[in-house]
């Protein structure tokens, strides 16, 4: 892809910026610059250019705003000591996109170009990605989407299509250490059924997901959980993050992709927990074993997985009515995550390959 560069001519202050560095929080602040490349049926993917980070101009009848043809990835820089950048499976990221698209009907980014055009725009505004160590997990949050940018109300998919990446830093998930969440089970909401696009990572999932949230919220949990819309008994993910359980056997299970998304942090801890000697297993999991399990003491701990938290224990499930004793965080989870933060951040060897340099 030919990238062409236009660099900002009111760029943020080295004050400023430290002063951001210092403590970013998640989604607050924005680098200098965005990439954007445009998309036609004529002429394919053309007019790739990073410019100055600012709004975009929309017709009102643009399509995104009225069917919701949009899709987005989520992925991390990281800074190691040597000052060096780094990509954590960026090639993932770039094939699950690829699948969002098709499920979207939208164009299919070449995995090539989804990893160039997401390091060009670090290599630009690599002063914002800030430096981490032990104990704060700083970096800079990536964030390459891709939308229907035709002013057209016809329902068809759009004939003008506009892909972009921006960047924000992000730091440590959980000020004060990582902390066990209280769950909500969601027995009215359900987040995908089958043949639905619970699988694309695309926005229209989170916004179905926001009033169980809310729902949530109100009975002082931190998450939601959802069950199969089939059924209703079978636990699929948390609003934003996938699950693990961890048995007293030394077995793990999680829910089986199909209708929900398969994370690219909940493939690499199945990767990282088998070559740790535990036994995975990828199958439907029903609600009443959760409830069961835990009951026993055959289920030991629980915990979710995500790109901005990466491991997070679940304390105790709560549901209308009733709840589930809180279980304390498990070494499993604790175990997983410091070794997969540890890779990212270049402090443990990187025997998978997954890390890609970038500067």
């Amino acid at each position: 892809m030919e990238i062409t560069t236009k660099l900002s001519s009111h760029p943020a202050s080295d004050e400023r910026l430290a002063e951001i560095l210092a403590d970013p929080g998640f989604g607050n602040y924005f680098t200098d610059h965005m990439l954007l490349v445009e998309w036609t049926p004529e002429k394919g993917w053309h007019d790739a250019r990073i410019e100055a980070y600012g709004p975009l101009s929309l017709d009102p009848a643009t399509a995104v705003l009225h069917y919701a043809q949009e899709i987005f990835e989520g992925m991390k820089a990281y800074r190691h000591a040597d000052g060096s950048i780094w990509a954590f499976r960026p090639e993932a990221n770039a094939q699950r996109m690829a699948r969002s698209s098709k499920r979207l009907a939208l164009p299919t980014l070449e995995i090539e170009d989804f990893v160039q055009s997401v390091f060009e725009l670090v290599k630009v505004d690599q002063r914002w990605v800030p430096e981490a160590s032990e104990g704060n997990e700083k970096s800079l949050y990536l964030r390459p989407f891709m939308f229907a940018s035709e002013p057209f109300l016809g329902v068809r998919a759009a004939h003008h299509v506009t892909y972009m990446v921006i960047a924000s830093p992000a730091g440590s998930y959980f000020k004060g250490g990582v902390k066990p969440v209280r769950i909500w089970l969601s027995e009215d909401y359900t987040r995908a059924g089958r043949g639905g696009m619970g699988a694309a990572k695309t926005g229209g999932n989170y916004a179905s997901s926001l009033v169980a949230q809310e729902e949530a919220y109100s009975h002082g949990c931190d998450q939601v959980v959802f069950l199969d819309a089939a059924e209703g008994k079978y636990v699929e993910e948390l609003g934003g993050m996938n699950l693990y359980f961890v048995y007293a056997d030394g077995r793990i299970v999680t829910p089986e992709v199909g209708t929900i998304l398969e994370g690219i942090t909940r493939s690499s801890i199945i990767e990282l927990a088998g070559k740790l000697g535990y036994q995975v297993e990828e199958r439907k999991f029903a609600i009443d074993e959760w409830r069961a399990g835990v009951a026993s003491g055959e289920i030991t701990e629980v915990f979710a997985c995500g790109t901005a938290a990466v491991v997070t224990p679940v304390g105790e499930l709560v549901w209308e009515g009733g709840s589930l004793p809180s279980i304390p965080a498990g070494g499993v989870g604790e175990t997983l995550r410091k070794q997969l933060v540890d890779v990212q951040f270049g402090r443990a060897e990187d025997t998978f390959g997954w890390m890609r340099r970038i500067i």
